[in-house]
């Protein structure tokens, strides 16, 4: 009875050490399937992909979520908009790949940002997809993608918006895809906008240059010439008050317009007492140069059209501050004969026979 008790005792402690076991290994797997999901699920926080996700980066999901506004942290591997900085793989903000990349983005991408841009009311992110749309403009096949994507009038209402950045950054877009001859036609409709905008933002500020810019291109051709005449009193207060950059970026604008005979009246009856005053040797080049020219255009609209001398002029206008006090301005041009640079002295030389 003793040995069979015993016996009985060792079984069931046997099959107790067997069961133990048993569980111990079931726990091993449980736990080892546990460890397995929470770094998938790590990994996948830290921007990995996770198994059998799609490698597009145009599906339908992409469209889906820009429509609903949801920003997503990237297109086409450009960032958009993170809140805080993150990094790639390499180490390089996505702000930096935002700068590098925007020229491989794709119709998709560009689609995706604009349908982001019209949802969106965060001027911070706003501002990031308008330096990725003018980044992108830079290359003339985004300039036709973008037209054709309907973007232009998208970028457009931009201006519209109060905060200063996000007008500045749209402008900057806006400059690069006017530099398309079909995407004028189609901003042309933004020129008053932007001369308001030119007048009434701060003097020498970045908005103001980033408006300057975009006439600057719209007044490549005489076709909008006529939209701002308006503001060439603005343009002139500018030339006056302006730091030197602001000076360069008006007098393109200025010269621009001086190359269509018709303009010659409206410039040379505009306010600009202050104009011989640039006529000096110490006037910086890139001014210099350029006022040179546009008294050049002038004159040579006025030979073509004898009808703008017999024309009555104000007497601190640009007719009368240039060929009013003809000896003024015959000194102020034969001391610029021996201007130290070669091309000043030809500019002088020519403005110099226009007038004989």
């Amino acid at each position: 009875m003793g040995k069979a008790g015993g016996s009985s005792v060792r079984a069931g402690l046997a099959s107790f050490v067997v069961g133990a076991g048993i569980c111990y290994c079931i726990y091993q797997v449980v736990a080892k399937r546990r460890r397995r999901r929470r770094n998938e699920g790590s990994a996948s926080d830290a921007g990995g992909k996770a198994p059998g996700a799609s490698d597009s980066s145009c599906d339908g999901n992409d469209v889906a979520s820009a429509r609903s506004g949801v920003l997503q942290h990237q297109v086409a591997h450009i960032a958009v908009s993170p809140n805080t900085p993150r990094r790639d793989s390499a180490g390089q903000g996505h702000m930096d790949l935002l700068n590098k990349s925007s020229n491989d983005l794709k119709a998709c991408h560009i689609q995706n940002l604009l349908h982001l841009l019209e949802s969106t009311e965060d001027p911070s992110v706003q501002e990031q997809i308008l330096i990725t749309l003018s980044n992108s403009a830079a290359f003339s096949v985004n300039q036709d993608i973008i037209r054709n994507l309907g973007g232009l009038s998208v970028v457009g209402k931009m201006l519209s918006f109060p905060d200063t950045n996000v007008k500045e950054k749209a402008l900057n877009a806006l400059n690069n895809l006017s530099m398309n001859i079909k995407n004028q036609e189609l901003l042309k409709v933004y020129i008053t906008r932007v001369c308001e905008e030119v007048d009434s933002s701060p003097l020498n500020s970045e908005l103001q240059i980033a408006g300057l810019r975009f006439l600057t291109n719209m007044s490549v051709t005489n076709n909008y010439h006529c939209m701002m005449t308006r503001s060439i009193p603005c343009f002139l207060h500018l030339l006056w008050k302006g730091k030197e950059r602001t000076q360069v970026h008006v007098l393109k604008v200025l010269v621009n317009l001086s190359a269509n005979p018709s303009m010659t009246k409206n410039l040379l009856n505009a306010q600009a007492p202050f104009l011989l005053s640039l006529f000096d040797s110490g006037t910086d080049k890139d001014i210099l140069l350029r006022i040179l020219l546009f008294a050049t255009n002038l004159t040579k609209s006025m030979k073509e059209d004898k009808n703008t001398t017999i024309c009555q002029f104000n007497e601190d206008s640009i007719f009368s501050i240039l060929w009013g006090n003809s000896t003024l301005c015959a000194q102020k041009l034969a001391t610029l004969l021996h201007h130290h640079d070669t091309e000043i002295r030809k500019q002088v030389a020519e403005l110099i026979m226009q007038q004989g």
